[in-house]
């Protein structure tokens, strides 16, 4: 059997800037013959010819009169969609792994295509600016124009099995493919037998017509057939990871189905592949996702047997049934718009969380004994006498308390009961799993912050979770590496925490509904988030803390419905600076009540690119960079939306995503700060940061 091998060769930098990919040439004999006649033409000049024959691109629908066009501004890639002549695949092969006996051949490898090649697929080239109602009739040209339309051996596969068939014609405009059964027959299945009869029978119910994408092409080196394995590729993971059945019934048809679902659905699933979004978040998508799709499922089925000229009571009670089904489809609908957007994932993020088995309170111990838990890998004669008599004495001085040595943090927190205290020597401790705070206990340093470092290596939801009536920190600092969720999160209870450092690397602390966290003299910096993320319903106290270096300093979700209350907020002596969004930014629900004005020049030339979404509006204080001392009753008269502030009957109103070729717009730029909110907010400083010291965004 002949050898295969694969050779990258790059080439350096076009005179136009764009950078061309890499070439890999499947057949070693094939790259030999290129190489000397290379060395033949005896030059750079043929050499550069000679690659640049051999690298271009798969996909291209424009004309031949239109190559010697300049670079297209928007076009940044280069080389992604080529025309190719025919000089052997650029694609890999995908080795199949059926039983031993399996006689079917490799497939195209297409499954592993990154964000950016599927974004231009859609945008560019199947998609464009569809509407929904468009979209099948879109994907069908695209099809048409680089799928080969017969002669093509493929697999199709099902949950049940894998056969291998002929394409000797296709129905784009159906989506689908005429097939014949390749003999003898080549199958794998998976839980059942099939002959070749019962193939042909079921081809026969099916008018040998199969979906095209449950096709995947078979490999062949000659490159004739890379276009065809990418399209079905595109096809398949669109119609398995992008469209809804309800998307092509949306009553607001008028819309650029691209910029509205595909695009958002597309990070979505990228960023749930890269580990960028919490375990919980996912499992409340996906259940709604199931959820939406069963109740879509019901209602169409209810809607198909309603009779248009009958008035029976049956159809009136089926009538009724239907309308109870259509509002609790657009509320499933509206919850998976909300995690589907990533700036409204952001500032609105979720209630659920399938992690809150946190451990449970393990309360007082049985003995009535409490324990002292000293954590250090090693120390000197010196600390541990500084040790004894500052702490150890003090705080066992009575004979129902017991000190124990560990030598890292989550096991001795792990054996903590309902006031315990544990002190960490100074020293760096490296954690691989989150820390669980389910009792009222107290964890100090026993140093400056700087001396004693925590430090989360692995990826994780969360970093500290605190759900104890009444834990402390103090004196500790935590260095985040990949928690999704938070550096800390208080998501019940009371968390008191003082003369901490939290350096952040994603998200930093998030007071959850109902918790309640006091923020003495800390220094919270590096959120790829907000740096103190606050929910409604929870009481939050910041005094004397530095916040700086995030995306935004402090986020305010204030969007209580008829269950939680607004957050009660304490600020004081904060210095907030250096933060690329806001110092201080509210999140409310658009009422209607806001005053829009047009933007003009080149803010609004900056949105309609797609910067900031359409639908937010946000309304911002642009403060000096000074210090600034704000009081309650100056936001009261600085407030634009007073009656906003009732703890009931707030209703979300969700816009719709507007194409981006329509005006965008934006509220009037006035403070916006509610007295009910802030229960103290005084000689505070703000500094330096990036879009203001205080923000509104409403949705």
């Amino acid at each position: 059997m002949e050898q295969e091998a694969q050779t990258k060769l790059s080439a350096g930098t076009s005179e136009t800037g764009k950078e061309m990919t890499d070439i890999v040439v499947d057949d070693f004999e094939s790259y030999i013959n290129l190489k000397l006649d290379m060395e033949k033409n005896n030059g750079i000049s043929e050499v550069g010819h000679s690659v640049s024959a051999v690298t271009q691109a798969l996909f291209q629908n424009e004309e031949e009169g239109e190559e010697d066009e300049s670079d297209d501004e928007d076009d940044d890639s280069g080389t992604d969609h080529f025309n190719i002549e025919k000089s052997g695949t650029q694609l890999q092969r995908c080795e199949r792994h059926g039983g031993v006996n399996s006689s079917l051949p490799d497939t195209f490898q297409t499954s592993h295509l990154l964000f950016y090649e599927r974004f231009k697929a859609y945008q560019d080239y199947m998609l464009g600016d569809c509407k929904p109602s468009e979209v099948k009739a879109f994907t069908a040209d695209y099809l048409e124009k680089v799928v080969e339309p017969c002669d093509w051996l493929a697999l199709w596969s099902t949950d049940v099995f894998d056969v291998l068939v002929e394409v000797h014609d296709v129905d784009f405009k159906d989506l689908k493919a005429c097939v014949r059964l390749v003999l003898p027959l080549q199958c794998d299945t998976r839980g059942c037998e099939l002959t070749e009869e019962a193939m042909k029978s079921l081809l026969e119910a099916t008018q040998d017509k199969v979906p095209l994408q449950k096709l995947h092409v078979v490999y062949e080196r000659s490159g004739d057939f890379d276009q065809t394995a990418l399209a079905l590729e595109h096809l398949r993971f669109f119609y398995e990871q992008i469209w809804r059945q309800w998307d092509e019934e949306d009553e607001d048809d008028d819309f650029d189905y691209f910029v509205r679902c595909v695009e958002p659905r597309l990070r979505l699933y990228y960023d749930i592949l890269e580990d960028r979004v919490p375990a919980g978040l996912v499992a409340e998508y996906q259940s709604l996702l199931e959820n939406c799709s069963q109740c879509f499922q019901q209602f169409s089925v209810l809607r198909s047997s309603l009779s248009t000229d009958s008035d029976s009571e049956l159809d009136n009670v089926s009538m009724v049934e239907g309308l109870k089904l259509y509002d609790q489809l657009e509320t499933y609908k509206r919850k998976l718009h909300i995690i589907e957007n990533p700036l409204l994932r952001y500032v609105l993020g979720y209630k659920g969380n399938a992690r809150q088995q946190c451990a449970q309170s393990r309360g007082p111990r049985g003995s009535g004994i409490k324990v002292v838990h000293v954590v250090t890998a090693s120390c000197s004669t010196i600390q541990l006498q500084s040790l004894l008599s500052d702490r150890l004495l003090p705080l066992c001085s009575f004979e129902d308390t017991e000190i124990q040595f560990h030598r890292d943090l989550v096991s001795a927190v792990d054996l903590c009961h309902q006031g315990d205290v544990v002190i960490v020597l100074p020293g760096v401790y490296c954690v691989s799993s989150s820390i669980l705070l389910p009792d009222s206990i107290t964890i100090e340093g026993f140093g400056l912050p700087d001396e004693v470092v925590i430090e989360k290596k692995n990826k994780g939801d969360s970093f500290v979770e605190s759900t104890g009536v009444d834990v402390r920190l103090s004196n500790i600092k935590f260095i985040q590496h990949d928690a999704i969720e938070g550096i800390l999160c208080v998501r019940q209870g009371a968390l008191n925490m003082e003369n901490c450092v939290l350096q952040c690397e994603t998200t930093g602390v998030i007071v959850r509904t109902s918790a309640h966290l006091t923020m003495n003299m800390c220094d919270l910096y590096g959120s790829k988030g907000a740096g103190v993320e606050i929910y409604p319903g929870s009481v939050c106290r910041l005094v004397g803390n530095g916040i700086h270096h995030c995306k935004d300093g402090i986020l305010i979700k204030d969007f209580a419905d008829e269950m939680d209350a607004m957050p009660s907020i304490t600020m004081d002596n904060n210095v907030i600076h250096n933060n690329e969004g806001y110092g201080v930014i509210v999140v409310k629900p658009n009422n209607g009540e806001q005053h829009r004005v047009p933007l003009g020049g080149i803010e609004a030339e900056d949105k309609r690119q797609g910067d900031v979404p359409d639908p937010l509006l946000i309304s911002t204080n642009q403060t000096s960079s000074g210090s600034a001392e704000i009081h309650p009753d100056s936001a009261e008269n600085n407030s634009i939306d007073s009656g906003v502030a009732s703890n009931s009957g707030r209703k979300w109103q969700f816009s719709r995503q507007l194409s981006r070729n329509k005006d965008t717009s934006c509220s009037r730029a006035v403070p916006d700060l509610d007295h009910q909110i802030f229960v103290s907010i005084q000689g505070n400083q703000f500094r330096r940061n990036g879009m203001g010291d205080f923000g509104t965004f409403f949705y």
